[in-house]
């Protein structure tokens, strides 16, 4: 009996340095260059998304980092008219421009260069001035055991870690007018089995970055 009553007070004891250790924290930094991308230029000749880039086996992710980027562009700067990337690639598809932009997006991938004859004749059918591209250069998820007691695993803590690299292009020169790389390290003390979301990470990071744009 007085056994079970140790256990059972320490189980209590453990169960509050465990909820005094869940929590989130998050590590980031970001390295930014404004080229030629003066303010309010993005709300006066608006912005639309390419298809992102990602390492081979995350593939699967492309629109997500687009939808998750584009939504808190929308929420943190509102005046900024933007073309989600459904849309682009919808416009691109019915104006017959599928296979040259399949091309600029191969070359892309190959040297880094958004081919400037390629990028007008969707800037003139999108309406717009600039272009997103979003690369994703590493994404990882794991988790590890916080804390335990009697062997019960009372708290994880989930891991996530992204690198993002941004560049908007000028449709009008060809040139990059911003750019930046974020890498962000999620950590999440929890009692739940869940991971940390990618769409979780995505958010995080597109909210640092978007805060440095003109």
């Amino acid at each position: 009996m007085y056994r079970r009553q140790i256990k059972f007070w320490a189980l209590l004891w453990a169960c509050g340095i465990t909820a005094g250790c869940v929590g989130v924290q998050i590590h980031d930094s970001t390295q930014v260059q404004v080229i030629a991308l003066a303010k309010n230029e993005l709300s006066q000749y608006h912005l639309a998304f390419l298809t992102p880039s990602t390492p081979t086996g995350q593939e699967e992710d492309k629109q997500a980092l687009a939808l998750g980027f584009s939504e808190v562009l929308r929420a943190q700067r509102p005046e900024i008219c933007y073309v989600s990337l459904p849309e682009t690639l919808g416009v691109i598809n019915r104006a017959n421009l599928s296979d040259a932009y399949r091309d600029m997006y191969d070359e892309y991938r190959n040297t880094g260069i958004l081919k400037k004859e390629v990028l007008a004749k969707i800037a003139e059918q999108l309406h717009v001035r600039y272009f997103l591209q979003l690369k994703l250069a590493n994404f990882k998820q794991d988790s590890s055991s916080r804390f335990g007691f009697f062997g019960f695993r009372l708290v994880d803590t989930k891991f996530a870690n992204i690198r993002l690299f941004v560049q908007i292009w000028d449709a009008q020169t060809g040139t990059i007018a911003f750019e930046a790389i974020q890498e962000l390290n999620y950590a999440d003390d929890t009692s739940e089995e869940r991971p940390v979301s990618f769409a979780t990470i995505v958010e995080e990071t597109a909210r640092r970055v978007i805060t440095k744009l003109p």
